[in-house]
């Protein structure tokens, strides 16, 4: 089915410059979430809040010199926002520690980007969040270069693994794989194109949820990330 929807959507997508140059069209995601020590943010996915944030850390390789971005994805009812600047890598633990960014911490000068960050630490410190799962993904992404942008992403391999450490890693042990299917995600800003509705019922699909963080927890239970089992230096 997922390469069925690749055939249908290439008609008005391109793949991502990223996804372009890899073989499977696909690249690693990774994201290291936060959460308190009851693991609120956990809790309020779990409870169906309508208005909830998560707060993660996403990065796609382990060079030094590739930043680590700091975001903050938040849910309003039915509407989807994220928040994120692109720290360097010699700032994050002092970053994690709760000291707030200076701009030349970003990679980026934009007073939007600085406010992310900034917004970030402060959640973090109002939840007292500290570094608890690691999740990572294969994921082949689809977008339009018109001034409404459109985006189709397709994850797949989706893994997780408890993760204290503010070091970013690529791999936590044993590992658990969170989801045995492709998750396809429709994202757009303003107007809900036309071809998009084909496009789910060229699927045959609904809309549901797939929160890989929740997921993650979920399955093996909370003492799997809140005991300190796996702690790198």
């Amino acid at each position: 089915m997922a390469s069925k929807v690749r055939t249908f959507i290439r008609s008005y997508l391109d793949i991502d410059e990223y996804g372009a140059k890899q073989p499977d069209l696909a690249y690693p995601v990774h994201s290291l979430y936060l959460d308190s020590g009851g693991l609120n943010t956990y809790w309020h996915t779990i409870n169906g809040n309508k208005n909830r944030y998560k707060l993660r850390l996403r990065y796609y390789d382990a060079r030094p010199t590739t930043p680590i971005y700091f975001e903050v994805k938040r849910r309003m009812d039915n509407l989807i926002l994220k928040q994120r600047g692109g720290v360097r890598r010699e700032a994050v633990d002092r970053l994690l520690a709760g000291q707030y960014p200076e701009p030349g911490d970003l990679i980026s000068s934009s007073a939007e980007d600085l406010v992310a960050v900034q917004r970030f630490v402060e959640l973090m410190l109002y939840h007292q969040a500290r570094p608890k799962l690691h999740i990572s993904y294969r994921r082949e992404a689809w977008e339009s270069d018109a001034e409404d942008p459109v985006r189709v992403t397709m994850d797949r391999q989706v893994r997780s693994g408890p993760s204290h450490s503010t070091r970013p890693v690529l791999e936590t042990p044993k590992p658990h794989d969170v989801f045995d299917l492709v998750i396809l995600e429709l994202k757009f800003t303003d107007r809900f194109p036309n071809w998009m509705r084909d496009l789910v019922e060229t699927a045959d699909s609904m809309q549901c949820g797939a929160a890989k963080f929740a997921e993650g927890i979920f399955v093996k239970g909370e003492d799997w990330v809140t005991r300190p089992k796996f702690v790198l230096p």
